[in-house]
């Protein structure tokens, strides 16, 4: 695994410094949008709805739309100004029992890694949690958002779970139950007696992705046996906007491109501020071009000369008039 975040844990006094890995990953098989007719990849791309041009990622901010049609552009200076705990620090902010934070709350979770020569701070914290039978809530920032999260123990590791906030969590309202009967004491003497039935001890390797599995062997028979539906394609690049559904990973990928794309656009505002003193030179070159207009004056007179020739043509004319006669 590979960490995607580095800092400190603030207990108190102690500082526990540690490394953040994804927990969990995906199987899903994803799949990508062809063109049905010859199998080639559907890539898409981002088209200003004004001026009808494509634009670069890095040229694009963030806006909001209220319900009144009024158009709100953000920029990262104003992002920067938001309240949001230190991005290298995870501050504890009070301990609660474990059995008080409903489970609907939990989003997603990361181990952590001690990331010093010594992980006594890490083990104490550890101990701790488990001693007290609490869980520490903390501030987490990730991928430039604060969440609330959740630091607890899992196998020996402490782990982090974001939480989702209170707002975030739909209100289950259901007319449909407020009149609902009441169970009979016999119908719930007989279900609890199926319950016990088929109650056992949790164990998540015991069951398995039956779906996934099928589509697995469905892809795979379907390679081995070949046919129109099989077509040999060459490795392909990674583009922006390939997909409509991005993975995590491509997101963080596409916020690096920002920021190089951001240092980029600022490099180029200050050189066209700025233009590079090269330039001067060829100004230079251009005045000098200015003398070949008056030596193009002089050619003139040359009209002039030619003009004074008239009288001589005449007067030949005349001689061999006389001639002739």
């Amino acid at each position: 695994m590979r960490s995607i975040w580095k800092g400190s844990i603030a207990f108190g006094l102690v500082n526990v410094p540690v490394k953040v890995y994804s927990a969990t990953e995906t199987h899903d098989i994803r799949f990508h949008q062809v063109h049905a007719k010859d199998g080639g990849r559907i890539k898409y791309d981002r088209v200003c709805s004004e001026c009808g041009k494509s634009v670069q990622f890095a040229d694009i901010d963030k806006a909001y739309d209220s319900p009144d049609g009024d158009r709100v552009i953000l920029t990262d200076d104003d992002f920067d100004k938001l309240p949001a705990a230190e991005k290298h620090e995870i501050p504890v902010l009070e301990f609660v029992p474990t059995d008080q934070i409903d489970p609907i709350l939990y989003d997603k979770s990361y181990f952590l890694e001690p990331d010093s020569t010594s992980p006594k701070a890490y083990v104490l914290l550890r101990q701790t949690l488990l001693e007290t039978e609490r869980t520490a809530l903390v501030h987490f920032t990730l991928r430039q958002k604060t969440r609330l999260a959740a630091l607890r123990v899992r196998d020996e590791t402490l782990v982090i779970q974001t939480l989702l906030w209170p707002d975030e969590v739909r209100a289950a309202e259901f007319p449909s139950l407020d009149d609902a009967p009441e169970a009979r004491p016999q119908e719930v003497k007989m279900a609890t007696s199926l319950v016990e039935s088929m109650s056992s001890d949790f164990d998540p390797t015991e069951f398995t992705d039956d779906y996934q599995i099928e589509l697995r062997k469905l892809l795979d028979d379907t390679i081995a046996n070949g046919g129109e539906k099989v077509i040999h394609t060459e490795e392909e690049s990674s583009d922006e906007g390939e997909d409509a559904e991005v993975v995590d990973l491509v997101a963080a990928l596409q916020r690096s491109v920002e920021a190089a794309g951001r240092n980029a656009k600022s490099s180029s505002t200050e050189s066209s501020e700025n233009p590079p003193a090269k330039k001067a030179p060829a100004k230079k070159t251009a005045a000098k071009k200015a003398p070949a207009k008056k030596a193009a004056a002089k050619k003139a007179p040359a009209k002039k000369t030619a003009a004074k020739k008239s009288p001589a043509k005449k007067a030949d004319d005349d001689g061999q008039a006389r001639k002739g006669a």
